[in-house]
């Protein structure tokens, strides 16, 4: 009797697993994907309704830093016709998609995105608006340039203090290479990000009152810094865990990543490089060469951003 029950229990969660397969990709998808144009990359097929499925499809130059896709942009989907038993495609066509925003989730990321959206006005023309923690990668001695438009041309308007470690008396978890300069990004253009609010480096681990008060002080005004010297650590953005997006949204293609020392990338640790920025997405590069976008990113230096 119990070799009955196990039998039927093992019969019944190999079909709750079939059952979910198919609600993650239904049949007509696989067929689907020759009908995708050029120029487009196909994502989660969201719903089947009768004869008619409807395939998320993204600009197959979303996740390239010089032409980053936008949280705020104007989307599309693939119609597909399909066969009567709607496991077939017949014929597609792209138009524009009416459905609500995909982050429209529990988390209601949608919410937060169309706040920023709102304040876009309030940055230089052409900027991306954006909202992650970050920090100074760059060693140099002399600091990070922060300037006043994003060029290499442009006026320095200050600096940020490079890799600091206290000489008498840090904190035990002060990182081995020094405390970094932290901050938040808020824009991204043409390679650079616009940023605000930096912080003394390591001054909200340390004791307080035994932080230097000839520790360097950064810019801490708006200004913008290549995106080459920034860097951050992965945060807990709500998402599939694991990879990273195509584009940013929950319903792009999905792409396996792997963490510095190996594993599956999750919410501990960073990427190797930060790209680009829309919204509170990351374009980011993981450590075995995938690039794509991660939902939310912080800068504390001492615990996971969970």
């Amino acid at each position: 009797m119990r070799t009955l029950r196990l039998i039927a229990a093992t019969i019944l969660c190999v079909a709750t697993q079939a059952a979910r397969a198919d609600d993650t990709e239904p049949a007509w998808r696989a067929s689907a994907l020759a009908m995708v144009p050029a120029g487009y990359v196909a994502g989660t097929a969201y719903r089947t309704e009768g004869s008619t499925g409807y395939l998320a499809v993204y600009p197959a130059t979303s996740n390239d830093p010089k032409t980053p896709g936008s949280v705020f942009a104007a989307r599309q989907a693939l119609i597909v016709t399909l066969t009567t038993d709607a496991t077939r495609a017949m014929s597609a066509e792209l138009k524009p998609r009416t459905e609500p925003d995909p982050d429209n989730d529990d988390n209601d990321f949608a919410k937060l995105h169309a706040e920023l959206a709102a304040k876009r006005a309030s940055l230089p023309e052409g900027t991306e608006p954006c909202d992650l923690g970050a920090w100074s990668i760059d060693k140099d001695p002399d600091g990070l340039n922060v300037r006043a438009e994003p060029s290499v041309k442009a006026r320095v308007l200050g600096t940020l203090p490079p890799p600091y470690r206290l000489k008498l008396g840090g904190a035990e978890n002060t990182p081995e290479g020094g405390w970094l300069t932290e901050f938040r990004i808020i824009g991204f253009k043409d390679g650079w990000f616009l940023i605000e609010g930096a912080r003394p480096p390591g001054k909200d681990y340390e004791d307080e009152k035994r932080y230097p008060r000839s520790a360097p002080k950064p810019y801490a005004g708006r200004g913008w810094v290549a995106s080459n010297k920034v860097g951050a650590n992965y945060a807990n953005g709500y998402t599939r865990e694991g990879g990273l997006f195509q584009a940013p949204f929950i319903d792009a293609k999905w792409m396996p990543a792997q963490r510095e020392l190996g594993g599956p990338i999750d919410g501990d640790g960073g990427p190797k490089r930060l790209l680009a920025c829309s919204g509170y997405w990351g374009l980011v590069e993981s450590h075995d060469g995938v690039r794509g976008w991660w939902r939310s990113l912080c800068s504390n230096q001492v615990t996971n951003c969970s």
